[in-house]
């Protein structure tokens, strides 16, 4: 008898927890929702993670305040978002980056720490000299790397480890040019990079062309050759690094939507139905064509396989560049 009563009171004691936790699924969101970006702001990942955090307020009917945490190439604001309270309450944008930190000791974060939400955006490389450079195309800016002494080449475009430089060390290795003969300027993302380069702080960046832009449009950067396999729609003149040099290389970021490992599954369902709602939206299409940045959205267990797949890759290439720890 009192084993049955107290057999009786687990089964309350689980009914009431259960019936809280799906309480807790069925009135989210009841409060704001701070959406984590882990660069800096004017970068591709801060500006399109706002235009989406200012739709997502309409859809869900509470504000989505975007806090920037740099810092640790990367690694400062994807723990913000790993280590957050599972609750749909903190979110964030993962980049590529996730995938490559933990090869290079930076830190244990992978992408098993998150709860993917969504796929949103990726986008090929380029390389950008200052729009007075003597490098009239990218095999000209090879010629002289090429002549150089080792690190005499300074070039930038995001923290060791991250996507830009994993393009410029990819290259050199595609090239069999010794990685260490340019010098890498860490930066807080593209935006900080393309300013280096722009000051002539730098001898050439690689960053998206969304990225670039603004510097572009302002005539003091040029392109001289895109990570891809073919021609970006937004630049259909700019070469391909392969067309230019007949060497196959390609390499760009990604960016989507995450949350901390082990949140609630209709939580997540709830905010990727609304993000899938917002990037179809008028006012953020024609923000990302008019900016230049491509768009899809892959959801849920998909992003999980594409970051699982990211980091797979990401692992060959550090590990093919020396970068891997």
């Amino acid at each position: 008898m009192q084993i049955s009563k107290i057999l009786g009171a687990g089964f309350v004691a689980g009914a009431m927890v259960f019936a809280a936790g799906a309480a807790t699924a069925q009135d989210y969101p009841s409060k704001p929702i701070t959406m984590i970006v882990p660069w800096g702001a004017g970068g591709g990942t801060d500006a399109t993670a706002r235009i989406i955090a200012t739709l997502l307020e309409g859809e869900l009917g509470v504000p989505v305040p975007v806090e920037n945490r740099t810092g640790g190439s990367g690694v400062v604001g994807h723990s913000a978002i790993a280590n957050a309270a599972p609750d749909g309450y903190t979110i964030g944008i993962a980049t590529l980056e996730i995938g490559g930190m933990h090869y290079q000791g930076l830190t244990e974060l992978d992408y098993t720490a998150f709860t993917p939400i969504g796929l949103y955006n990726s986008d090929p490389a380029a390389i950008f000299v200052r729009s007075d450079s003597a490098y009239e195309d990218v095999n000209a800016l090879i010629e002289a790397v090429e002549a150089s002494a080792d690190r005499e080449f300074k070039a930038s475009g995001s923290a060791q480890g991250g996507v830009n430089h994993l393009a410029v060390a990819g290259m050199l290795n595609a090239l069999e040019i010794p990685v260490q003969r340019v010098a890498w300027v860490p930066s807080e993302g593209a935006a900080p990079g393309l300013q280096d380069l722009a000051a002539g702080g730098v001898d050439f960046v690689a960053a998206s062309l969304p990225e670039a832009r603004a510097l572009m449009d302002a005539g003091r950067i040029k392109p001289l050759a895109i990570f891809a396999t073919e021609r970006a729609d937004a630049a259909p003149d700019l070469v391909t690094f392969e067309e230019a040099t007949g060497v196959a290389f390609a390499l760009g970021s990604w960016r989507g939507i995450a949350a901390p490992a082990g949140l609630d599954p209709e939580i997540a369902r709830t905010l990727a139905d609304a993000i899938g709602k917002v990037v179809e939206d008028p006012e953020y299409t024609q923000f990302m064509e008019a900016s230049g940045y491509a768009m899809q959205w892959t959801p849920n267990e998909e992003f999980e396989q594409f970051m699982a797949d990211s980091d797979a890759q990401m692992g060959t290439t550090l590990r093919a560049v020396g970068l891997a720890r």
